[in-house]
Formats: C-alpha cells, sequence, structure tokens
C-alpha cells in the first residue's frame, strides 16, 4: 500500500526516487538517518495514528536482523521511542545516535562561540 501522505508532491520532479517500502530502503543503504515525525508541530494530522505510522515506517529489530548486511542507524533525537524505531533498535551497536547528538551539542556551541565574536 503506497503512503505518500509525507511525500511533497512534486518530489519527482526532483529527479530523485522515491522507495515507500521501508524494508526495501533499508534493504538498499548503508546508513538509515531516521527523523522524527512532530506532532506538535502539526496542525493537520498527515497520519491516523502513531501506531500506524509505526507499522508502515517504524524500524524494529526484527527488521534490521533480516537485512544482508548490517546498517547504521542515526537519529537526531529526541526519539519517540516505539514510533519512528523500538528501543532494541535505538540501543543497539547499530546505532551511533547518542554519538550524533553529543557531536552535534558540540558543533552548535562551537557556532554560537564563533557568532559571538571569540574567534
Amino acid at each position: 500500500m503506497v503512503r505518500a501522505t509525507l511525500i511533497p508532491k512534486y518530489i519527482k520532479s526532483l529527479g530523485v526516487e522515491v522507495e515507500y517500502d521501508i524494508k526495501k530502503a533499508l534493504e538498499w543503504c548503508d546508513v538509515a538517518n531516521v527523523l522524527r515525525i512532530q506532532l506538535e508541530r502539526q496542525e493537520i494530522k498527515y497520519i491516523p495514528s502513531l501506531r500506524e505510522y509505526s507499522m508502515y515506517y517504524g524500524i524494529n529489530k526484527s527488521m534490521l536482523d533480516s537485512l544482508k548486511k548490517e546498517i547504521v542507524i542515526m537519529h537526531p533525537g529526541p526519539i519517540n521511542r516505539g514510533v519512528e524505531m523500538t528501543s532494541d533498535v535505538a540501543d543497539s551497536g547499530q546505532s551511533i545516535i547518542l554519538d550524533q547528538v553529543e557531536n552535534g551539542v558540540a558543533v552548535r556551541m562551537a557556532v554560537l562561540y564563533l557568532l559571538a565574536g571569540k574567534k
């Protein structure tokens, strides 16, 4: 079943390929940068429920284990555990989420330092 709710209307005009099957997308990639669904910023409900979102787009450990290769899992945080991914994925050895978040804080601190004129 094709779920194009969260895909921009004219995405194909950008010359990109869109994969609606999360399992097929994971088989293709080496790194999955999973984003958080921000329901608090949506005036219009683009998905019927978090359960449905998780069912179609969520990543779980059995899905990762079924791949022919090990991929890296990224997420900028905070994670809606059980929605974008299960806790066993977020806490797995394939996840570099904590490193990603820590490095993001350091980079933002450095940018603010430079912008404040403290060269």
